[in-house]
């Protein structure tokens, strides 16, 4: 732990490199812009050193009047903008005013159009930087190795290189902590959503069935109440026994009178 807090501070004092000063090769076959251009990066740069970042930006900006193709007036611009942008953590993003974005806008145009292997091999470094700042890992990651193929022995890009790995893999850890954390949630409710829905079913499938109960017996009440109770059948059972005896009786008596008469006319022949 003490290793990478050693390391984060070694990446700040190191964020931005300085700006680079034109090389004073020969003033004297330069022409009057050449030599405006120049004195005005010289300016800039003192300004620079002094920690007048915004300054500083005027005098590259009136370089950049001058001759708008200048690469170092472009380059010291940028760094100039993003000592003004409170360090490389800026928020906003698609912000164009913000001092960072317009910083990282004039290295990528540098990277793309310069020759110069030193000065390119620094715009990457800067762009890491960024990119580290915002946790774009990867990019920064991408930058440092494109800072270190044309300026190998940039030991600060190499130990930032580093640290962005290290970043990078620790986030790839973390939200693959977070997938596996969100995936369970999403078991756990679909899991509590499943329990609910059988509870549900199970207390309707109650419900059915005490309605099915309760219609039974409402049913059997409705029978009951509109039918004859026991004692009224009993007493017509009894009542049609009787009546059936009575007739029984009847036609026993019917028989018997028929015998005796048969009788009678059978003594008569004799």
């Amino acid at each position: 732990m003490t290793i990478s807090k050693h390391i984060i501070v070694a990446l700040l004092a190191s964020l931005l490199a300085l700006p680079v000063w034109a090389e004073n090769k020969s003033d004297k076959q330069a022409d009057t812009s050449l030599k405006e251009e120049r004195n005005l990066i010289r300016k800039g740069n003192k300004l620079f050193e002094s920690k007048r970042y915004g300054e500083a930006e005027v005098e590259y900006k009136k370089a950049l009047q001058v001759n708008p193709m200048s690469e170092i007036g472009n380059y010291n611009l940028a760094a100039a903008l993003l000592q003004q942008g409170g360090g490389v953590k800026a928020n906003d993003k698609d912000d164009k005013n913000n001092p960072i974005n317009q910083a990282q806008a004039i290295l990528s145009n540098l990277v793309r159009t310069s020759s110069d292997r030193r000065l390119v091999g620094n715009a990457y470094y800067n762009l890491g930087n960024i990119d580290f700042s915002r946790e774009q890992y990867q990019q920064a990651i991408d930058n440092y190795k494109n800072c270190l193929r044309r300026n190998p022995d940039d030991d600060k890009a190499r130990q930032n290189l580093r640290l962005a790995q290290k970043k990078l893999q620790e986030q790839q850890n973390q939200d693959k902590n977070q997938d596996q954390q969100q995936q369970q949630q999403q078991q756990q409710q679909q899991q509590q959503q499943q329990n609910q829905d059988k509870n549900k079913e199970k207390n309707q499938n109650q419900q059915n069935q005490q309605s099915e109960q309760q219609k039974s017996i409402d049913k059997n009440e409705q029978k009951n109440q509109g039918g004859m109770s026991q004692e009224n059948i009993d007493q017509i059972v009894k009542t049609m026994q009787n009546q059936e005896n009575a007739v029984q009786q009847k036609v026993n008596a019917q028989k018997a009178k028929e015998q005796r008469a048969s009788g009678r006319r059978t003594g008569n022949q004799w």
